[in-house]
């Protein structure tokens, strides 16, 4: 059996080196590390990229250039935990911008497609209160947001 930790494999449509790139320059903890480009034998044009490894705090990832058949979708998310407020708005905004698109309840899309979670730690505590009043209105507010908001989440948890 593998023993070694899993990586996750991006299939683009020829923009695996920009994705890459792209999401290195967000993650403070990333770094590119081998692309591997077509030869005459192929696949694809000589020289063109057919992957490129990348790594984002600490989780690897392989981009591919496997062609227009297959797209991203919401059923695969990547969570982004976040200490505070200040995490919660950079990630997004960075994720959003050239293209990106804002979601509901902290989710969002990057300009390539691949969808995110950008939560604040502090969200799975208020909704998993031992009160059920404070979990259910931490729950609501957290429902009725696009981007998450923390001091706004604290105040519907304490019934403000």
């Amino acid at each position: 059996m593998a023993s070694g930790p899993f990586i996750t494999c991006l299939w683009f449509d020829g923009q695996a080196e920009e994705a890459a790139n792209y999401y290195v320059s967000v993650f403070k903890d990333a770094a590119l590390g081998d692309v591997f480009r077509a030869t005459e034998a192929g696949p694809g044009e000589p020289g063109s990229v057919v992957t490129v490894e990348f790594e984002l705090n600490g989780q690897k990832f392989v981009g591919l250039n496997g062609g227009p058949q297959f797209t991203f979708n919401e059923s695969i998310s990547f969570q982004i935990p976040c200490a505070d407020q200040d995490e919660v708005d950079y990630y997004w905004n960075r994720l959003t911008e050239d293209g990106g698109e804002e979601g509901p309840c902290g989710w969002v899309k990057d300009r390539f497609g691949v969808s995110w979670q950008v939560v604040p730690a502090v969200l799975t505590e208020l909704m998993s209160d031992p009160d059920p009043a404070k979990a259910a209105r931490a729950t609501a507010a957290m429902l009725s947001m696009g981007k998450l908001d923390i001091a706004a989440l604290r105040r519907a948890h304490a019934g403000e």
